[in-house]
This record gives structure tokens, C-alpha cells and sequence, in this order.
């Protein structure tokens, strides 16, 4: 049994809201956490006349192979009875770690579709895909850790019950459901707020306390 610690999914989270903002900001409206906001944003690019659509049009199914791929070896290691949690959390470090060197020394990006901005981009893409799939298939416990909009129907279903019901037991248990994922909204939310003030302040070089947070999440997550 993989043994996760408390505050992974929080700090997962607060990435994902991290490397979503400052993907955006940097690489002309890049989703690279919430891929399905890039089937609205190439049309946008392209009405407007501004760099980018081809990186977002590109994201779609690139996202979508990773995960596929990350399946496929997360299946590959369970026959081989290891737990594919940590390896993946590995693949998704390193992943990040050379989205920041590349994004240091080759941007800043005037130019999304430009094949420095385009590789760069898609390395975050591939980071998040992996920590998509970690979330979806290997930590089933706890909320999502990018996909933010179920967590806030279910928190504000949660609230509109907790309103109305008398039951002492039942609002324990609500309570309880409400705990992660009030803590993984606010680690997201965190994130982007956090991510877009500290790109502002010092630019690309923000990109390194992310692969920061992974380093920890890959160290405290147990075999």
C-alpha cells in the first residue's frame, strides 16, 4: 500500500495553479495544467492575430499521449509489483525541472509559435499530463490536483448541505469531505496567485520553486 504524505495533494495542487498561471503568461495564453482551455484559446490567437495557436493546438493531443504513455508504464510496474506512484512523481520532477532550465535560457517568449516557445511549452505539458494521471488513477483518495472545477461544485455542494443538515453524524461527514478539498483549492489558488506576483517580480527564474515542491512531493511520498 503507497503511503502518501498529508500534504501532497495540497502541494500538487498549488503547482498545478503555479505552472498553469506562469505557462500562461509566459507562452502567449498556454494552458498547461487545464489543457481543455486550449480548445478555446487557439481560436482566440487566431481572431486576434496573435502568436501561440499552433503550441495550444499541439497541447491537445500531446497531453493525451502522455497520458496514455504514463498508463501504460504505471500498469507495466504494477505486474512488476512496484508501486508506479513514486516513478511517476520522478518523471514529473525531471519533467519540470527541464521546463524551468529551458524556459531561463531560451525565453522570455515574444513568440509562442516559435520552436523555442513551442519545445518549451510542451515540456510543461508533458509534466502536467503525468501529474493528471497520478492524480486520476494513483491517488483516488484524494480530490484532483488541476482540474479545479469539479472540486468547487462538489465544495459548494457540500457547503449548501452542511447549511441544511441538523444531523450531527452527516455534518461530521461532510466536514470531513470538505477538509481536502478545501486544502487542494486553496493550494491551487495559492499557486496562481503566488506564480503570477513572483513572475511579475523576477520573471522566468520563478519556475524554479516549483520543481522544488515536486522534489518534496517525490521525497515524502513512501515506497
Amino acid at each position: 500500500m503507497q503511503s502518501f504524505h498529508r500534504l501532497l495533494a495540497p502541494a500538487l495542487s498549488f503547482n498545478g495553479g503555479y505552472i498553469d498561471t506562469v505557462g500562461f503568461l509566459a507562452l502567449q495564453g498556454l494552458f498547461t495544467a487545464h489543457v481543455t482551455g486550449n480548445f478555446v484559446t487557439p481560436g482566440v490567437s487566431i481572431v486576434h492575430g496573435t502568436s501561440g495557436a499552433i503550441g495550444k493546438i499541439i497541447a491537445l493531443p500531446l497531453f493525451a499521449l502522455v497520458v496514455g504513455l504514463s498508463h501504460i508504464s504505471a500498469s507495466s510496474l504494477q505486474q512488476k509489483s512496484i508501486h508506479p506512484l513514486r516513478p511517476l512523481l520522478a518523471a514529473h520532477t525531471l519533467l519540470l525541472a527541464l521546463f524551468c532550465v529551458l524556459a531561463i535560457s531560451l525565453g522570455p517568449f515574444k513568440d509562442g509559435d516559435s520552436p523555442p516557445a513551442i519545445l518549451t511549452g510542451m515540456t510543461a505539458v508533458s509534466a502536467m499530463a503525468i501529474q493528471n494521471t497520478v492524480s486520476r488513477l494513483h491517488m483516488k483518495s484524494m480530490p484532483p490536483t488541476t482540474l479545479m472545477t469539479g472540486n468547487v461544485t462538489q465544495f459548494a455542494v457540500d457547503i449548501s448541505d452542511l447549511l441544511s443538515q441538523k444531523d450531527v453524524g452527516k455534518r461530521s461527514v461532510i466536514k470531513n469531505r470538505m477538509k481536502p478539498t478545501g486544502k487542494n483549492l486553496l493550494g491551487f489558488a495559492a499557486g496562481c496567485i503566488g506564480g503570477a506576483l513572483l513572475y511579475r517580480g523576477v520573471g522566468l527564474e520563478c519556475l524554479i520553486i516549483p520543481v522544488f515542491v515536486a522534489i518534496w512531493a517525490w521525497i515524502t511520498t513512501k515506497k
